[in-house]
């Protein structure tokens, strides 16, 4: 494989998926070098001029008034890496990790860091030799950056800290003499350049982005099962509708709905009003278009954001190499998280959507008032209680998903000494995505259980032959049920099943 090339200008959400998921190795691109070099040169100029410049030769923060003399900048980083390496709670997975320190580096390599390219190619060393720090998730408020999640990464990058390498839990020290990488030595603004960005928030976001859109085309394909059991109407899937209304979203999921559908035995046994005299269908079903396709549209906004910040500079204060060797420093906000906070606000409330639509089509199976099927989707109902806690199971964790779809983006508790007087929160709003999408993947397993069970009811009628292949894909995951059985591991069979595409490729 390629090594791909990072430059802080073209990183992809593909190339990134394949670091974090594939181990692709990557390098600092020649380009990025340059540009680096340049910036780095400002910086050298200044600490020799001995002008003021933060984060070069002051404080931090609310210290930023503080000047610290030339001999003591290499140890003002070091000490800037220690003192904000204090998160805590449970530690990021591998996969987040890598998306940091791919991030991370990335932003460096932008070149507007005014750090010197070996910062940027050490990052890439940990990455390609698969030295992962050890970093807490809690700890951030997403305003000056991930500070605290950053400085354990950068701990490591120094010979500091605690690293998982070769499957094990070692010290920073050890990781990287095993991996054979030389450990930074910090020089004037680099720790700084590590500690300020979003890279914590943005690897959890693009990662929950990843999954969100796996979640939506599984939500697809378990409507349009839930349709058939239901003996519903594909009628409002028509194009023609969707186009009265141009979301891209709506028609996207209406265009899919309408396709899972075609040649179901099924839907022709009920379509003349003497078989069937039901007019329309509840909105779970009649409506799926217009609810799927706005959380659609959403993940599509989100992932603008996304990919706007990953090729951004969100340090501070940032170098700008001019031409003849000038240059100027400026003080900014770029590490503020906002962007990235009401993103995941906004992806929240769309997992929370899916859920709590695809609940309400679990109910609509389960009862028998309007389903037309045996209550509960069971023979000999009251003797079994079949799939009754299921629909239970699905409406707790719709319930809990409401309550994790609370802002954290309009929240802001003011830090080091009102210096940071508003921050975004913006970890803690990105932290919640993975709770959320493995409630979601257990609701979307309910309703694909629930759904399939009620198309075995229906027979010896059929279902379509896109449709089928979703039923058969279950059917290979968890058997039918005909008397009552624990389904606990089922549903986590058949997440898993969610979790890795296999229902969402059936759209492709």
């Amino acid at each position: 494989m390629n090594r791909i090339q990072i430059d802080g200008e073209h990183l992809t959400l593909a190339e990134l998926y394949a670091v974090v998921f594939d181990g692709a190795e990557v390098e600092l691109a020649p380009s990025a070098r340059e540009k680096m070099n340049a910036s780095r040169a400002v910086i050298e100029r200044l600490v020799e001029s001995n002008a003021a410049v933060y984060g070069v030769n002051t404080g931090f923060g609310k210290m930023a008034s503080v000047r610290i003399s030339r001999d003591q900048i290499r140890q003002l980083q070091v000490n800037l890496v220690r003192s904000h390496a204090c998160g805590v709670g449970a530690p990021l997975t591998e996969h987040e990790t890598r998306a940091m320190l791919v991030l991370r580096a990335n932003a460096i390599a932008k070149g507007l860091s005014g750090v010197r390219p070996i910062v940027a190619e050490t990052l890439c060393a940990m990455l390609n030799g698969k030295v992962h720090p050890v970093i807490p998730c809690q700890g951030s408020v997403g305003a000056s950056g991930d500070l605290a999640p950053l400085a354990h990464l950068a701990q490591v990058a120094i010979g500091e800290g605690e690293a998982i390498f070769q499957g094990r839990a070692v010290s920073g020290e050890s990781a990287m003499r095993n991996a054979k990488i030389s450990p930074l030595a910090l020089e004037a603004k680099e720790g700084l350049a590590l500690l300020n960005g979003t890279q914590g928030m943005l690897a959890l976001l693009a990662l929950g982005l990843r999954d969100a859109e796996t979640a939506v085309d599984t939500a697809d394909v378990a409507t349009a099962l839930s349709l058939d059991a239901l003996r519903g109407s594909p009628s409002p899937y028509d194009e023609r509708i969707a186009r009265a209304r141009p979301y891209p979203g709506h028609l996207i999921t209406a265009r899919n709905l309408e396709r899972l559908t075609r040649g179901s035995e099924i839907r022709e046994s009920h379509r003349s009003p003497e078989r069937d005299p039901r007019v329309q269908d509840p909105y779970s079903l009649r409506c799926a278009p217009q609810v799927h396709g706005a959380v659609r549209d959403a993940l599509a906004q989100i992932r603008t954001t996304i990919l706007i910040e990953l090729n951004s500079a969100t340090d501070n204060p940032l170098v700008f190499a001019g031409d003849g060797g000038s240059g100027e420093v400026i003080s900014g906000g770029n590490f503020h998280g906002q962007p990235l906070a009401m993103a995941a606000d906004q992806l929240a409330v769309a997992l929370a959507t899916l859920a709590g639509i695809s609940e309400r089509r679990t109910e609509q199976l389960t009862n028998p008032m309007g389903s037309q099927l045996p209550a509960f989707l069971v023979r000999e109902a009251g003797l079994n209680s079949g799939f009754m806690i299921l629909q239970v199971t699905a409406a707790a964790l719709a319930s809990e998903m409401k309550a994790q779809a609370a802002p954290h983006s309009v929240d802001s508790i003011p830090t080091s000494a009102n210096q940071e007087d508003y921050v975004s929160m913006g970890m803690a709003a990105a932290r919640r995505i993975q709770p959320m999408l493995a409630n979601l993947r257990n609701v979307l397993a309910i309703e694909l259980l629930a759904a399939c069970q009620g198309l075995d009811l229906l027979a010896p009628l059929r279902t379509g032959p896109e449709t089928q292949k979703a039923y058969d894909l279950l059917r290979a995951t968890s058997k039918k049920v005909d008397s009552d059985r624990a389904l606990s591991r089922d549903i986590e069979a058949v997440a898993a099943r969610i979790a890795a595409g296999d229902f969402s490729n059936l759209l492709s």
